[in-house]
């Protein structure tokens, strides 16, 4: 009789404390009539509402931006046809840039609203932008050509007007761009969007930024229960780009659930998942998954780098081929041995590759392996050969890779088998490193234009390398190509080239 009333009891306060388990209790936080605090007593930390509703105002201020980038775009386009009007007729009363600029600013604002070209990352990255609005620009313009042939409208049409047009624009827009950056440089510096940060029972970031806030002094719990609670949340996020969440693993069911509720963007923080280095989330059989490896280029954005490759090797090598016999016949009169020097690299799916070069070294010491990095001072360099590799000019034959597909004009840049950093080998001081080959090694990548190239002496000269180099392999765009690209022609000189 005693067991069973002792059961019973059990049963009771087993009973009691699930009921107890709600989600302000993991967080160790009271429900409503938890006040506001700064934690120096029961007072409303209005010091904080008042940086949280500054932070609101960047929303505010992007819109202002994206305006004032459509306004300038637009005025540069109109001011563009009617002095080029002016300069080439005589005129601003004319027809001709009166109907020009009539097609092409919708034109323009169709195209440029369809690429993101006044977005604030486009007005915060000054070339990409400028880039962006020049594609919309000359989009319209050959949209406006296409009428003015099938309409056969010649005698409106001054073809003077247009070019001039069209040239006056761009320069505009480059200019408005560029003096809109620099007026909104330091809001841009400081962020532009508004990222609210609750830091519930973890400790927080140094990094943290302006818009984090302890949950337990601003008395949020995610407890849906509560009608307090829950607008609490709801007001604090609103008007924010997005809440990002700071908890313990026991409480982010609760967070998640809490969330949900808000019309704003959110997201839960998940440390333990760092080291799987996911690109992204994706459900599979009604599990969620994590995207680990993106594999290869889409098909079509293989033929669009193959093709973009072999029209650039293509046009260059007439021009490459009578520079190539010269640097030989330099390269032969000053040492013994063959003009070109081939190397097995690491290329497309970690599949070996001879790579062409110019030989910069004599042949009798010549690195087969890659053993030993090459030092500034190295002995084993000729003297054509210190010139070439300080111009980067010994690279130029791997042109011959490009066009034969075992690589390509962007890319991670190939290393040798024994390339090492502090006596490690590469793979040996970053098991990322095989991540970098799903696509085809490049004579120029992004780690490059970033000026991370010469010998590998310490480790992080590899892993900054690694960085940049999975960083373009997950972001890869034609756009991005051709800037790279473009870049490499600041950096062919460069302190770390011998």
């Amino acid at each position: 009789m005693m067991d069973r009333i002792a059961g019973a009891k059990s049963n009771m306060l087993t009973a009691k404390k699930s009921a107890l388990v709600t989600p302000a209790s993991l967080t160790g936080q009271d429900l409503d009539s938890a006040p506001i605090q700064t934690g120096h007593g029961d007072h409303v930390d209005f010091d904080t509402l008042v940086r949280l509703d500054g932070l609101k105002g960047r929303k505010r201020m992007r819109g202002l931006m994206s305006l004032l980038s459509i306004a300038t775009d637009v005025t540069s386009i109109m001011a563009g046809f009617f002095l080029a009007s002016l300069l080439y007729l005589g005129s601003l009363d004319t027809d001709h840039a009166t109907n020009m600029v009539a097609i092409s600013v919708p034109l323009f604002l169709l195209f440029s609203l369809n690429n993101n070209a006044h977005n604030t990352r486009k007005v915060s990255n000054l070339w990409s932008g400028m880039a962006s609005a020049a594609g919309a620009l000359v989009l319209a313009a050959g949209c406006l050509l296409l009428i003015a042939f099938f309409m056969k409208i010649g005698a409106e049409f001054s073809r003077g007007v247009f070019f001039l047009g069209i040239v006056f624009s761009l320069v505009g827009i480059a200019v408005t761009r560029t003096i809109t950056r620099v007026v909104f440089r330091k809001r841009l510096d400081e962020g532009v969007y508004a990222i609210l940060c609750i830091y519930d029972g973890v400790p927080m970031a140094a990094t943290a930024g302006p818009g984090a806030i302890e949950a337990r002094a601003m008395g949020l719990h995610p407890d849906l229960a509560s009608a307090v609670a829950v607008n609490r949340l709801g007001t604090l996020a609103k008007g924010m780009d997005r809440v990002v969440i700071h908890c313990s693993p026991q409480a982010r069911s609760a967070w998640a659930s809490a969330l949900k509720t808000l019309d704003v963007r959110c997201e839960i923080v998940v440390p333990e998942l760092d080291e799987f280095a996911a690109l992204s989330i994706s459900k599979r059989s009604g599990h969620t998954s994590l995207l680990l490896n993106s594999g290869r280029l889409a098909w079509n954005h293989q033929m669009m780098k193959r093709a973009f490759d072999l029209a650039i090797s293509l046009a260059a090598l007439p021009f490459l081929l009578p520079f190539f016999a010269l640097v030989g016949l330099a390269i032969k009169l000053d040492s013994r041995g063959p003009v070109f020097f081939r190397q097995e690299r690491i290329g497309l799916g970690n599949r070996p590759f001879k790579i062409w070069k110019f030989r910069s070294m004599r042949t009798e010491v010549c690195d087969a392996n890659g053993n030993r990095s090459t030092s500034r001072d190295d002995d084993r360099i000729t003297r054509v050969g210190r010139t070439l590799r300080s111009t980067s000019i010994d690279e130029l034959p791997q042109i011959l890779n490009v066009l034969f597909g075992d690589m390509s004009l962007v890319g991670p840049r190939p290393h040798a088998l024994g390339s090492r950093a502090e006596d490690a080998l590469f793979w040996d001081i970053d098991e990322r490193y095989w991540q970098r080959h799903v696509v085809k090694p490049g004579l120029t990548g992004l780690a490059q234009v970033r000026g991370f190239r010469g010998a590998t002496e310490q480790k992080t000269d590899l892993t900054l390398r690694l960085q940049s180099d999975l960083e373009y392999v997950s972001h890869w765009s034609l756009m991005s190509d051709i800037r790279i690209l473009l870049g490499t022609a600041m950096v062919v000189f460069h302190k770390n080239a011998f």
